[in-house]
This record gives structure tokens, C-alpha cells and sequence, in this order.
């Protein structure tokens, strides 16, 4: 037993190590302010909890016991957020303000539960199981994200991350919060925390090395302007002939188009295409690809008087939209006007745009 807790201590003390030493580097980078935010606080917070749960530490009869608890608690926040920030997802502030507020809400009545009685008050029950529920929807839901739009995605790093961050990190959060649920927070089952202190060790070695090795391709800025880009081989070039001339043909309206799917009907690898979108083209993602063809020929369909008539739902089906709500997003993320005002600004003359 004395030997098994030693390795678990070991194995506990390297993983926050790791985790300290990327969150130094992270909050270094050049990448953006909120990025670096999120990642710094993810891994701060899973070193939170490794020390929280080391049953060597006492980290519980600690004066620094509640700052650490609510650093362990709120890892699976990070997560998601993490999540959101790496994959340029807009974060849904209900659902963070949610979850914050069930995180210190649960905080809370730890902490009181702690100093004020000692012992798992029915309150301290209820905030437990709401703190485990509300961890597994958000672990679950940062897995989904990693996992959803994986093809969509240009940037080859950031692709292979995302299966990577499902195994190394979605996985292990799963699994500490069914274990908790099942066997209690505070359990010290020595096997269990043994297991769990090795895998935690070897997820964050993967994790902290594709982090590492990927810093610039993964925590960059969005905004920032493209840095220049080499010349296209001769390979490249033939590509990008053929790519022109699917999207002249109209290929970029066919509904539900994968890049998949656009590199069969170009007869070439899917890599291929992928890495000209990207490396050559500066696509981060098959979707944007797609919606600047589609948003640029929204844009004279709509400023053609002969089409006045056409409804904008006709138009963004023709376009190879599923329904208006995408549409809708695409065309005023690109030029900051709903279709129907950008029409009536094209088409009326200045005396009757009112």
C-alpha cells in the first residue's frame, strides 16, 4: 500500500509539474488574450485537482483548502470554454453564466458544509450531485464540439488536437466524474486513485505536447492578418485550376458539399485539397470556403433587379443552404446586413432607402 501511494504521489506531483510549466509558456504566447486565458485556467485548474484528491496532501485540513476546491471544481468549465476558444465557436454566455453560477453555488455550500459542520449535509448532497451533473453535460458537450466539426476543419493540427482532446482530455473528465459519482469525492481507494493519477500523467503528456509542438497553428489570432504564403508548385496550380472551375460550375451550391466530397469530383486526395484551402488559400475551415463563394453570388442575386422577386428562402436554398437561420448568420457575419437590407440598399435608389 505505502508503495502505491508513493507511485500515486509521484505520478500526481509530475502532472501538475507539466501543467504549471505549459500554463507559464501558454500565458507567454502571442495568441490572444482570451485564448491564453482559458487554457492558462483549464490547466491551472486540473492541477487544482490532482493536488485536491492526493490523499498524501490533506490538501482538505489546508488553509488553502477552498481557493484549490474551487479551482478542482471548476475544470470542466475551463474545458468547455477551452473547447469553444480553440474550435472559434461563439461561446453561449446562458450556458456559461449557468454553470458558473451552479459551480459556486455548489462551491458555497462546501465550504460552509466544511467549517460549519464537518460532515455531507443533505444540502451538501444535493450541490454535490448538481455539481457532477452540470461537470458531465460540459465534458460531454466540449467532446461533441472537438468531435463534430472535425471534417470541417482545415487546419491539420488543430484536426488531429481535436481527436486527441477527446481521448486525452473529454474521456478522463468522464471518468473521474462516474468514479466520484460511484464512489464517493473523497474516496481513497487506493487503486482507483492510482489509475487515476497514471492516466491524468499520461493525458497530459499528450495533451502538453501537441499543445507544445502546435503552439502557433493552435492558439493563434483569428483577426490577425495571414502571414504570406510560398508560391504554388506546380501540382498546386493544376488544383487550383480545376477548384475554379467546380466553383464557376456552380459546385459550391450543392447542399450538404464536404470537402470530402469535392475532392472525389475533382479526382484528388482529400489532403490534397485540404492543405490548398488552407495553406495556399488561407481557409481555416471547408465552411468559410464555401460560404465566400455562396455569400458572393448571394450578393448580385440579391442587387439584380430581374431576381427582385425571388424570395431570400428561395435564394438561400439555390445556394445550398438547408434553411434561412444559417443563411441569415453567413450573409450578415460577411457584410453586417440581413439580406432583405442588403437588397433594399441595392435596389432602391438614395431618395427611398428612408
Amino acid at each position: 500500500m505505502a508503495r502505491l501511494l508513493l507511485f500515486d504521489t509521484i505520478f500526481r506531483l509530475l502532472a501538475a509539474g507539466q501543467l504549471i510549466l505549459i500554463a507559464l509558456v501558454i500565458g507567454r504566447a502571442r495568441a490572444p488574450w482570451a485564448i491564453r486565458a482559458t487554457t492558462v485556467g483549464l490547466l491551472l485548474c486540473v492541477a487544482a485537482y490532482l493536488a485536491n484528491v492526493a490523499p498524501i496532501l490533506h490538501v482538505p485540513r489546508s488553509n488553502l483548502w477552498p481557493v484549490i476546491q474551487l479551482g478542482s471544481q471548476s475544470t470542466p468549465l475551463f474545458l468547455w470554454l477551452f473547447a469553444q476558444q480553440l474550435f472559434e465557436r461563439k461561446v453561449d454566455r446562458r450556458v456559461a453564466i449557468g454553470a458558473v453560477l451552479l459551480i459556486l453555488a455548489s462551491w458555497v455550500t462546501f465550504v460552509v458544509t466544511r467549517y460549519a459542520y464537518g460532515y455531507m449535509t443533505p444540502a451538501a448532497q444535493i450541490a454535490d450531485v448538481a455539481m457532477h451533473l452540470t461537470a458531465l453535460l460540459l465534458a460531454v458537450h466540449a467532446m461533441a464540439i472537438a468531435i463534430a466539426e472535425r471534417n470541417n476543419d482545415l487546419i491539420e493540427k488543430r484536426r488531429v488536437f481535436r481527436t486527441g482532446f477527446v481521448v486525452a482530455v473529454g474521456l478522463q473528465t468522464i471518468g473521474i466524474v462516474v468514479v466520484e459519482t460511484v464512489y464517493g469525492y473523497m474516496s481513497t481507494h487506493m487503486g482507483l486513485m492510482l489509475l487515476q493519477s497514471s492516466t491524468s500523467l499520461i493525458a497530459v503528456m499528450a495533451f502538453g505536447a501537441m499543445l507544445m509542438s502546435g503552439n502557433a497553428e493552435l492558439l493563434f489570432d483569428p483577426s490577425a492578418a495571414p502571414p504570406p504564403r510560398p508560391s504554388l508548385s506546380p501540382a498546386e496550380h493544376v488544383l487550383k485550376i480545376k477548384l475554379d472551375a467546380a466553383m464557376a460550375a456552380g459546385e459550391h451550391r450543392s447542399p450538404g458539399l464536404t470537402i470530402g466530397a469535392l475532392a472525389d469530383k475533382l479526382g484528388t486526395p482529400e489532403h490534397r485539397l485540404r492543405a490548398l484551402i488552407n495553406q495556399r488559400l488561407g481557409y481555416r475551415n471547408f465552411s468559410d470556403f464555401l460560404n465566400t463563394h455562396r455569400i458572393a453570388e448571394a450578393r448580385a442575386w440579391l442587387a439584380d433587379p430581374a431576381r427582385v422577386d425571388l424570395p431570400v428562402l428561395t435564394i438561400a436554398m439555390d445556394l445550398g443552404y438547408g434553411s434561412l437561420a444559417p443563411f441569415n448568420r453567413a450573409f450578415r457575419e460577411a457584410t453586417g446586413q440581413t439580406p432583405s437590407d442588403f437588397r433594399r440598399g441595392a435596389i432602391l435608389p438614395d431618395s427611398e432607402k428612408g
